[in-house]
């Protein structure tokens, strides 16, 4: 074993450790961290560019660059990382990079492609979060806070009320309070459960229906997969990733703080899945065995189509899985049907 291996696995389990700590005395001792959250939640809450109902696009925008950026770079600095190039002989010359990729100053379509059908959105309709009275809504979508006929769940959507003086919705209405540290953290890991299920659903209808099929094709349209592939979606199949992400947090009436630490661990787990590198610092590694879905898996899944449609877990895998092989069974031996 080398010297590097023994060093990757303690790594690996200080970060394990620190993140257990974390998340145990955050629920088990919430009173720890409350003040803390208590000044940031205060800081976010009085800050303008916050209270912008555009504010989960952009912060979606700057932390897909943040991440996909340097994760494009250690794709191109790391060739031996590159699972796509396992097992292979060393190359006399670098690896070149994969057909496709391409610089972020030549993406500006692909941004304001992602970014149009999200701000429609955000200009358009009323935020509606949890522990925020009807009536703030209201007013932040310029209605009379007592006009009859709305209401505060998110499953109505209520469209803005337009006028000379407010064209637009730009303002979002917040909680007075921030959630507790408890609450916070159950709600990151529920949300994130969620989300992976529906998404599993959503991305196997996309493999068996012939129309969605049609749209996932770009997903998979590369000769090997990079980080960049992550945002090469039809339309539809990212509006799609959107909303199922929104809704996974709005089912649970997650605070507006847990979907603000929400979307950049959301899109870095994307990222992560999509680059097609085996890190050092894999989610997967970190998570006990047999939990996280990875990279390896998922590049798998774009190289043949077939299996890893789960995004980030292994469990609606492993449950389709089985249910595949008994059908299958099933299909092969019938009662009363002579094999052979």
């Amino acid at each position: 074993m080398s010297q590097a291996q023994p060093e990757k696995s303690a790594a690996i389990r200080s970060a394990r450790t620190i993140l257990l700590v974390l998340l145990s005395t955050s629920i088990l001792f919430p009173t720890l961290y409350q003040p803390l959250l208590d000044n940031v939640w205060q800081l976010l809450r009085s800050w303008s560019v916050y209270r912008w109902s555009t504010w989960e696009t952009l912060l979606t925008v700057f932390s897909y660059s943040a991440i996909e950026v340097p994760m494009t770079v250690a794709f191109m600095q790391h060739p031996e990382w590159r699972i796509a190039h396992e097992g292979k002989a060393q190359q006399d010359e670098p690896l070149k990079k994969p057909k496709g990729m391409r610089r972020p100053s030549r993406r500006g379509y692909e941004a304001l492609v992602y970014v149009l059908p999200l701000l429609t959105l955000d200009l358009t309709l009323i935020k509606k979060f949890a522990d925020v009275s009807l009536e703030a809504m209201l007013r932040s979508g310029n209605y009379d806070p007592f006009v009859a006929g709305h209401k505060s769940t998110f499953l109505v959507p209520s469209l803005h009320n337009f006028t000379l003086a407010s064209p637009l919705q730009t303002q979002r209405a917040l909680p007075i309070s921030a959630p507790s540290i408890r609450r916070l953290v159950l709600e990151l890991v529920a949300s994130m459960v969620i989300y992976d299920a529906l998404f599993f659903v959503f991305h196997l209808s996309m493999h068996m229906l012939p129309v969605l099929r049609t749209w996932h094709r770009a997903h998979h349209s590369h000769a090997e997969i990079h980080p960049q592939i992550t945002n090469q979606l039809h339309t539809v199949e990212r509006l799609g990733l959107v909303l199922l992400a929104n809704f996974s947090l709005n089912i649970i009436g997650s605070h507006v703080l847990t979907r603000t630490f929400f979307v950049p661990l959301f899109i870095w787990l994307l990222v992560e899945i999509h680059s097609g590198l085996d890190l050092p610092w894999a989610y997967d590694r970190i998570l006990p065995a047999g939990w996280g879905g990875g990279a390896r898996k998922h590049a798998l899944h774009h190289a043949d189509g077939g299996g890893g449609l789960e995004p980030y877990f292994n469990w609606c895998d492993k449950l389709w899985d089985n249910i595949q092989k008994r059908r299958d069974v099933a299909t092969v031996v019938k009662p009363g049907v002579k094999i052979g």
